[in-house]
């Protein structure tokens, strides 16, 4: 029952996300935005992420020398700031990823973002797809007390990023099995370990 609700969740914000251009940062969040009972974070971290993600986003408008030459995607989780998405130049992910790094409570920036063109909305619509084939494939997974909806997933030209509190077995099982999924070119994991 809880699957198929996530799963008609999932697939609902993908249509949504495509239409919005911004569809890895949205699919990612609704299945683990959906479950917030079964976060590991605190209801306060969670809020606490959805004003840093806020402030960060607020930060980049506030920069249009940044936000003219870059389509950069900020993704909180228990204090990690995740930047992916793609920049004119180098030098733009890094000033932005300073900037970003003084927003209070933020404990680590994670720079992933791109040199190079904006994704197309070819690309957007694949990695959406990719996106929502990942969170599928964790529901398939035998681990116990294993939640897959803990597990924030996001993808930015084939490449699949992984976010949550989990523990190293949770991580490496997790990390197998996206890589197996069709349309992944490289998974970055940006976990924060736990112990159960």
């Amino acid at each position: 029952m809880l699957r198929g609700i996530l799963i008609s969740a999932v697939l609902a914000f993908s249509g949504i996300a495509l239409l919005q251009g911004c569809a890895a940062t949205i699919i990612g969040g609704a299945a683990t935005g959906g479950a917030v009972a079964h976060d590991r974070r605190t209801t306060g971290t969670v809020i606490d992420d959805q004003g840093i993600e806020f402030k960060a986003m607020q930060m980049m408008n506030d920069h249009p020398e940044l936000n003219d030459h870059s389509s950069i995607s900020v993704t909180s989780y228990n204090y990690t700031l995740l930047l992916t998405g793609d920049a004119e130049n180098d030098e733009i992910p890094k000033r932005y990823a300073r900037l970003v790094s003084e927003i209070q409570k933020v404990l680590r920036v994670v720079n992933e973002v791109a040199v190079g063109p904006n994704a197309t909305l070819s690309e957007q619509s694949h990695d959406a797809y990719v996106t929502t084939k990942a969170i599928l494939a964790l529901f398939d997974l035998d681990v116990p007390g294993f939640d897959p909806t803990r597990v924030k997933v996001l993808t930015q030209k084939g490449t699949l990023f992984l976010m949550g509190l989990v523990t190293r077995e949770e991580g490496k099982v997790v990390t197998d099995q996206v890589r197996n999924v069709d349309g992944v070119l490289r998974v970055v994991k940006v976990f924060e370990y736990i112990e159960r």
